[in-house]
């Protein structure tokens, strides 16, 4: 049996910050056990920027959040074993996990703590029960991202999004400058779940409208989606008869909520919270079961990685003291604070001209901005400079930051994140994305390299945001 001082289980970004906090408290023999083939978890297919403004101080995308920790990771000499699944986890003194791989088939590890970090997960159709056969052409949001952004696949041309959390609106933007037509984005609540900057940068920029309160409530097609029906609802969420109207579509995707990932919590006797869906714990987030510790979105989930990160943190600082001092007394339940998630519930007689979002940081301030007949500007809502900044910038000369993927030839995956290396104007958006999808670029490629030199006319490259190994 393998033995070890603390066992983390998953290697995203809560894996990791746990881990690398232990270490600093002076736990040295620690090992991550990933069920993916690389670490950084679902950080690899978020593409996109608005992460590492807390962590880091500056805005990253989630690749390169997610390489910060990895460096720390392999500069601390931290062992992981990828492609392993954990099957079982028992605690006490000592904890014992059961997993499994390909290379060493099924074994044990016996550890003085476990800090669970596993995540959550998307929920599926079958919990909507949305009438229909069973079609290609249904992905949750979350798969589609990474069929688009590490398969480098199209899941179809014409798309209906079912729920406007952040990821189905981020989602609606990418398939967008991949080529695909984005119908619409339909919302049962009469409010966005997603930022409300993220409704800008993802829906306003690219005319795809949003229509809340609205459903989908029937699929249409056998072999492939042919097209679904959105019907509007009434106030208790039940469609209104009359107002059904079909959307030719090939694919829907569904991105209507995320579930911790806590069958292992549960397997190992964990009392669980009904109120966060991840187990109760204690002021050092330790769980009802001895020696096992949880943080990140198996705990509850979390909008922003950066307090993933940081709940993290604690959770393995608190198994390092665990280990090195022993057990003190549990202690009181403690529910871990979960921001209020704020309703993005838009003015109806907003203005996009003039009541802008600024899209400066995730509180997507309201500004009233105008043009005034001597040639000022007035500028009213904004909290901050940033929102002064982005509203002369929208006003004088719009420009956005664009994320994407460059094919890669003979290297380890098929495609590598890329970004502009600074804001472009936004009519160069789809100019920009033309020479994005006809490049091709040789492995190796590491996160910085410039890819493609004065992009769409600009004097703005596009570099890496993500390592591509060649293939020996």
């Amino acid at each position: 049996m393998k033995k070890a001082d603390l066992v983390v289980i998953g290697g995203g970004p809560a894996g990791m910050a746990a881990a690398l906090a232990a270490w600093e408290k002076g736990v040295r023999d620690i090992l991550i056990l990933e069920r993916d083939r690389d670490l950084g978890g679902i950080l690899n297919q978020c593409i996109h920027n608005g992460f590492g403004l807390h962590a880091f101080r500056e805005e990253l995308t989630g690749p390169e959040y997610a390489a910060r920790y990895i460096d720390m990771i392999q500069e601390k000499k931290i062992p992981s074993l990828l492609n392993t699944m954990v099957v079982d986890v028992q605690g006490g003194s000592p904890c014992v996990v059961t997993a499994m791989n390909k290379e060493q088939g099924m074994f044990r590890v016996e550890a003085k703590a476990v800090v669970f970090a596993m995540g959550c997960r998307e929920r599926a159709r079958g919990a909507m029960n949305i009438p229909g056969f069973r079609p290609a052409g249904i992905y949750s949001a979350g798969t589609a991202q990474r069929y688009v952004n590490i398969e480098g696949r199209m899941p179809g041309k014409e798309v209906v999004v079912l729920g406007s959390g952040d990821i189905g609106l981020i989602m609606a933007r990418r398939m967008t400058l991949q080529g695909a037509s984005v119908k619409m984005v339909a919302e049962i609540m009469p409010y966005s779940g997603g930022l409300k900057r993220n409704i800008v940068q993802c829906l306003d920029d690219f005319g795809i409208p949003l229509k809340l309160s609205h459903t989908v409530t029937q699929i249409h097609g056998t072999d492939r989606v042919e097209g679904v029906t959105v019907s509007r609802v009434d106030e208790d969420l039940r469609p209104v008869p009359g107002s059904e109207e079909f959307i030719r579509c090939d694919t829907l995707l569904l991105s209507c909520g995320l579930i911790p990932e806590n069958e292992l919590s549960q397997s190992a006797g964990a009392q669980m919270d009904d109120v966060t869906g991840g187990p109760v714990v204690n002021g050092k987030r330790e769980t009802t079961v001895q020696g096992i510790f949880a943080c990140g979105n198996v705990l509850h989930v979390h909008d922003l990685v950066d307090n993933v990160s940081k709940e993290a943190g604690q959770a393995g600082a608190f198994a390092a003291d665990y280990i090195l001092h022993g057990e003190e007394e549990w202690g009181e339940a403690v529910r871990p604070k979960i921001p209020a998630k704020t309703k993005c519930a838009l003015p109806k007689d907003r203005d996009p001209a003039n009541d802008l979002i600024c899209i400066g940081c995730p509180a997507g301030c309201l500004i009233t901005a105008k043009k005034i007949e001597d040639g000022s500007l007035s500028i009213t809502g904004n909290t901050c400079q940033k929102g002064e900044d982005y509203a002369r910038s929208e006003l004088t000369a719009p420009a956005r930051n664009v994320t994407s993927i460059i094919k890669v030839k003979d290297g380890a995956g098929k495609v590598v994140p890329v970004k502009t290396a600074s804001e472009i104007p936004k009519e160069k958006i789809h100019a920009c994305m033309e020479e994005i999808r006809a490049a091709v670029i040789q492995a190796p490629v590491k996160i910085g390299d410039i890819l493609i030199e004065n992009v769409a006319g600009t004097p703005v490259p596009v570099i890496a945001t993500g390592n591509m190994p060649r293939i020996p």
